[in-house]
């Protein structure tokens, strides 16, 4: 497959990842639209997410990582997106929210932030210590 999501499980492109089992991965999105901004996907490859045999195994991990991404970042609000359309392969998006973070209104999707990859490990590494 030519399929990016399937090319990082498979380890032939770098990721900060986050949280790896037998059926999922969550890593960091290398275009974070705020730090902490998560990609939770499958690693059987679904085009979408309501494809997926075991959604519900899949909406607890996503709960699981709000709320490890809750604790590290400091933030009640995490929202979650269900896009699809950027890439072909399901994914849920978790993106922590702060007061003054840019997305007045709702998240601006080209608002994407500048992020060290320092600054990316070190938060892939705060989330993944809450899990």
């Amino acid at each position: 497959m030519d399929c990016i999501f399937c090319k990082i499980i498979a380890n032939k492109l770098p990721s900060y990842k986050v949280y790896e089992d037998d059926d999922f991965f969550a890593f960091l999105d290398i275009r974070p639209l705020n730090p902490g901004h998560t990609l939770v996907i499958p690693k059987r490859h679904y085009r979408w997410v309501w494809d997926m045999e075991n959604i519900g195994a899949y909406f607890e991990l996503v709960k699981k990582i709000a709320n490890a991404q809750k604790q590290a970042l400091k933030t009640d609000y995490i929202v979650q997106l269900v896009f699809g359309e950027e890439v072909e392969h399901a994914h849920v998006w978790l993106i922590p929210r702060h007061e003054n973070d840019g997305h007045s209104g709702g998240i601006d999707l080209k608002n994407i932030k500048k992020l060290s990859k320092e600054e990316m490990q070190e938060t892939a590494d705060k989330i993944k210590s809450k899990l």
